[in-house]
């Protein structure tokens, strides 16, 4: 239970970090996305239960398309899970146990009790379970966007950084011993995929492993414990990475690869992690038909890549100041007319982007050149395609970019090409 000491500590400490970004310029997520227009808290939706508006949804839905055209390929399946479940699933799973006082209320009706999930992994356990698997289904790797709830103290909410309804990219791996650090490496080689094109920097590994001596947390499994944290362990060595041990962070059911990152502040946060399981295959019975004919145990890997999308987005909207890259952008370009008898044209240049896929909207108010421009700048907007008499008549847009760089007179092929090929490779502004 959190105590009321705490809960003053964590609200002293936001004003201390908001203190921190006012002297160095940086602005909170939570004043950029209410600029932007990208998410609100709604108190009478309920605190810690963000809701995501237009520009918001957008770049969520980019980041979600992105990473499953990424675990595709990789060779994840989606699924889609219930977020509410019987008490007893919580309860056979240990999530009970050790999240009780993090948990909703569970709801009885009818002679059933049932829960909002506290976390996605029993589902999937789940699923994996629904009928026999065999040595050729391994590894299974099942992924999802699933949305779990945590009852976190209203002391401890921030933004979108802690929040009681997320949604994480979440993934479970089913697979055999054989195929482990094989399996480990490959999360963690995707994880150094999506840092790039996120152009996440200065990230470091740390090692949560269990605290033997916390037989509360962690039970009195010593040779489960053991085997996975060697297992890890020769991953990591065989991945060669460098890390940092810290003793008693690991979860309840594992040891788990924290991977963390400094925020605008400095401060470090963990986003990814990737974790190993021998706890829940044990608990729930899992296993496969091997070559043998015989039943074999199942190790399950844990992973979540770009964290949930609430906290992911919260720390990109801060490391970017609200200036995302080109194909993050809620809206890439901006179509300003001079004069209301240049619309028609901005209406033209206006289908044929979006024809080709490209956020843009066309400003049309009865306001100055110079007034539509700065307002694009201050929503960040990467591009601005100026058009008038002279760009009507040749065919033409004149581009300038948010940092005011004039980029002059270019057809508009041209500059299709030009912003294709930054959303294509994950670059640009």
């Amino acid at each position: 239970m959190i105590t009321s000491g705490v809960v003053v500590n964590v609200k002293f400490l936001c004003f201390i970090l908001q203190n921190l970004m006012a002297k160095n310029s940086l602005k909170d997520h939570r004043q950029i996305g209410a600029e932007q227009e990208l998410f609100y808290i709604d108190e009478e939706v309920g605190t810690g239960l963000p809701q995501w508006l237009p520009k918001g949804a957008t770049i969520r839905r980019v980041l979600e398309h992105y990473m499953t055209d990424l675990e595709i390929y990789e060779g994840y399946q989606h699924v889609i899970t219930a977020e509410i479940a019987k008490l007893d699933l919580y309860k056979k799973s240990g999530h009970w146990k050790h999240y009780q006082e993090s948990m909703f209320p569970h709801m009885k009706r009818g002679g059933e009790e049932y829960e909002l999930r506290p976390m996605n992994c029993p589902h999937h356990i789940q699923i994996f379970k629904s009928r026999p698997r065999s040595y050729r289904e391994l590894p299974l790797r099942l992924a999802e966007f699933g949305t779990f709830y945590r009852w976190e103290n209203s002391g401890e909410l921030f933004g979108l950084m802690r929040v009681r309804g997320m949604t994480l990219n979440d993934a479970h791996i089913f697979c055999s011993m054989e195929q482990l650090q094989d399996e480990f490496i490959k999360a963690v080689r995707l994880i150094e995929i999506v840092y790039k094109d996120l152009n996440l920097k200065n990230f470091w590994y740390r090692l949560s492993l269990h605290d033997p001596k916390d037989k509360e947390k962690y039970g009195d499994k010593p040779e489960l414990w053991k085997g996975s944290e060697k297992a890890i362990k020769d991953a990591l060595s065989e991945a060669a990475l460098d890390y940092k041990e810290v003793v008693g962070d690991a979860a309840f059911y594992g040891p788990k690869l924290d991977v963390q990152i400094p925020n605008a502040l400095g401060k470090d946060e963990t986003v990814s992690t990737v974790q190993i399981d021998f706890y829940q295959p044990d608990n729930f019975d899992l296993g496969y038909i091997g070559e043998d004919g015989k039943k074999h145990p199942v190790v399950v890997i844990h992973r979540g890549i770009i964290s949930t999308l609430e906290r992911m987005m919260a720390f990109l909207i801060e490391q970017y100041q609200g200036a995302f890259p080109t194909w993050l952008s809620p809206v890439q370009v901006a179509i300003i007319p001079i004069t209301e008898r240049n619309n028609k044209y901005g209406q033209k240049v206006l289908e044929q982007l979006k024809s080709s896929n490209i956020r843009v909207e066309l400003d049309t108010r009865a306001e100055t050149m110079q007034a539509k421009i700065r307002d694009a700048q201050l929503q960040k907007v990467p591009y601005m395609l100026i058009i008038g008499g002279r760009e009507e008549e040749a065919n033409q847009v004149s581009v300038r970019t948010r940092e005011g760089q004039d980029l002059a007179g270019m057809k508009l092929e041209k500059f299709l090409d030009k912003i294709k090929k930054e959303i294509a490779t994950k670059g640009g502004l």
